[in-house]
């Protein structure tokens, strides 16, 4: 079945009223600690948390006139409370709030990430498997190398991916940390146990150090594992797109019916996915400098940060999903040239098997520098002139005195080269 794709759930993680939300959630999880320590009467936390709601027009309202979020934020929700909402925010800052929030949102959207990286790791190894032993021709430098197989290829991604499930599993554990430490996290107007009981009702762990903020040595590794993850998916999109050209044409994106590849020629069949995803990671890796930049604040905290946060966390998670259903969605629908790719297989006329005729000769005792003379001069010429490699080579009387013709079919056998395919399949647990 192919990807149908909805940016909601990851936009949703993002959106404003989900972050007052959570700043709500926290500031419930507050009253709620302080009350099992019995600092404020367990009536308060309770009425708050059945009464307090999160109105976003009157929030943005209340905003409108003090210019500060987070004033706005606990005015908006105290209105309709009463004499309990002074308990509200008692004893801590906005920062408290905002980054435990902050953390929360990462998390989740590394939770939704570690879902899209595993779908797509189960597409790409259901590809790679179907096309374990389809030949083609590998490259290196741009240049005919000697054979693989497509699904060796695409193991290689399947790989790559289970990679980056790992770092962003990793990363969860790094981001999904909270703090409720004052104004400078020093502790001084509410105890660390508050911080510790707050952070396990989120399902955080608390920072065990902290400034007015958590540090952005954390943020910047959200944003770097996240270009690092688009960069293998502009991977993947670039071989595709350099084996859809018309003088390769070994896989093609999926041309749907009624779709349209140029207005000016009809002939046009593009790898238009391909190229959006390769331009996509671009804008991910140009948010990669502001997110290290972000580091370095003054002092206990300035607010250079937050401007820069608003938009580079969301928009890279947003577009690091939308990236990774997209290229799931080109996957299932590839196609792939066989025929194509024997054919390129045969354009080099043979030259492939000449490292084999090179050993070949050297296990026959020949130095290696002579073997690879002899296997080079028969590839110049039938590089230069055209000719069938495998005829050079039987016509070149220095060669047969070392090698029989039923070694040089030995030799010049396509198989040879996917011997060890499926034990290179069978280490990744594929098969």
């Amino acid at each position: 079945m192919l990807s149908r794709y909805s940016r909601a759930e990851m936009e949703n993680v993002w959106s404003e009223e989900r972050k007052y939300e959570i700043w709500l959630e926290i500031e419930i999880a507050i009253l709620k600690a302080r009350a099992e320590l019995k600092e404020i009467p367990v009536s308060a936390a309770e009425k708050v948390e059945q009464e307090a709601e999160v109105d976003l027009a009157r929030i943005k309202e209340i905003e409108a006139e003090t210019r500060h979020d987070m004033i706005a934020f606990i005015e908006g929700i105290s209105e309709n409370l009463g004499e309990e909402s002074r308990f509200i925010h008692e004893g801590v800052t906005s920062s408290d709030i905002k980054d435990t929030a902050r953390a929360m949102q990462m998390q989740q959207a590394c939770q939704l990430i570690i879902e899209d990286l595993r779908s797509l790791k189960n597409t790409l190894g259901q590809k790679a498997l179907a096309d374990k032993d389809t030949i083609m021709v590998g490259r290196t430098h741009g240049v005919h190398a000697e054979p693989i197989t497509w699904g060796l290829k695409v193991l290689n991604w399947y790989q790559e991916i289970e990679r980056q499930i790992t770092r962003f599993e990793q990363l969860e554990d790094i981001v999904a940390v909270g703090q409720i430490s004052g104004a400078v996290g020093t502790f001084a107007t509410i105890e660390p146990a508050v911080e510790e009981r707050v952070c396990e009702l989120l399902g955080l762990k608390n920072s065990k150090v902290s400034s007015q903020i958590l540090q952005r040595d954390r943020h910047a590794d959200f944003i770097e594992r996240i270009a690092l993850a688009a960069a293998s998916i502009e991977k993947f999109a670039t071989e595709i797109r350099n084996l859809q050209r018309t003088d390769i044409l070994e896989v093609e994106e999926g041309f749907r019916k009624g779709q349209k590849g140029s207005s000016a020629m009809p002939h046009k069949k593009n790898p238009i996915v391909c190229e959006r995803l390769s331009g996509l990671a671009r804008v991910i890796r140009g948010n990669v400098v502001p997110a290290l930049e972000n580091v370095s604040l003054w002092h206990e905290r300035d607010l250079t940060h937050s401007s820069v946060e608003r938009v580079i966390l969301p928009d890279s998670a947003v577009l690091l999903d939308y990236m990774l259903h997209k290229f799931k969605g080109v996957m299932e629908e590839l196609v792939v040239n066989e025929d194509n790719m024997k054919l390129n297989l045969e354009k080099t006329l043979g030259l492939t098997f000449s490292q084999r005729l090179m050993l070949a000769l050297v296990e026959k005792g020949l130095r290696r520098e002579d073997a690879y003379e002899l296997a080079q001069r028969n590839a110049m010429t039938a590089w230069e002139e055209k000719k069938d490699y495998r005829k050079l080579i039987a016509a070149d009387q220095e060669i047969r005195e070392y090698l029989n013709e039923k070694e040089l079919d030995q030799i010049f056998d396509w198989q040879v080269y996917l011997k060890n395919i499926d034990r290179v399949f069978a280490r990744t647990g594929l098969i």
